[in-house]
């Protein structure tokens, strides 16, 4: 009998596994998670991206010019990015889609406000204080106008006052020759 209990334990383990298997449910399909991967707390949040907006046609825009006359007030418009973009623009007629909506006038330098258009978008303008701070170029035969006075910096001794001449010392020798003098028993003896 003991002979048999090995092939006895290796038939009845086959027929253990055999009636197992058939009492395993299916292969459940990975879809059944799916909302609980959406909508789980654990996961990385993905940041909203933000339709895209249209470009704004008047962001490197600023008022060079602005002028009154009796045919209508006129500005010229520049821009910051591109030197050989300019546009003149008149109170009467639009120029390339771009028309003047309102001027705000003031006395200040600078200070001039101007409302432009252009494809339905409005967008209000003013000039470009580092183009109104740069010196104005000089031209041919012009004369400069004299520099501004301005305070000299402290400790600053004007040209016409008479300085102290400074202690320069005499230069020092790094093997000094000292010249001898004849000794007085030397000159006894002769």
């Amino acid at each position: 009998m003991r002979k048999f209990l090995p092939y006895v334990s290796i038939f009845a383990f086959s027929l253990a596994v055999r009636s197992g298997a058939d009492d395993l449910p299916a292969k459940l399909n990975f879809d059944r998670y799916k909302a609980m991967l959406d909508h789980s707390p654990f996961a990385v949040a993905t940041a909203v991206v933000a339709p895209a907006a249209t470009p704004n046609f008047a962001k490197d825009l600023y008022v060079a010019n602005a002028a009154k006359s009796a045919d209508g007030d006129m500005v010229t418009i520049a821009s910051m990015t591109d030197k050989d973009f300019k546009k003149y623009l008149t109170t009467k007629t639009p120029s390339d889609g771009y028309a003047i909506s309102s001027i705000e006038w003031s006395d200040k330098v600078g200070e001039t406000k101007v409302t432009i258009s252009k494809d339905g978008q409005y967008a209000t303008l003013t000039f470009n204080q580092s183009e109104l701070s740069k010196p104005v170029p000089l031209r041919a035969g012009a004369v400069p106008a004299p520099a501004p006075f301005q305070q000299p910096p402290s400790g600053f001794r004007a040209p016409n006052m008479a300085t102290p001449t400074p202690h320069v010392r005499g230069v020092i020798q790094r093997n000094p020759t000292v010249p001898q003098q004849p000794t007085p028993n030397s000159s006894a003896e002769e």
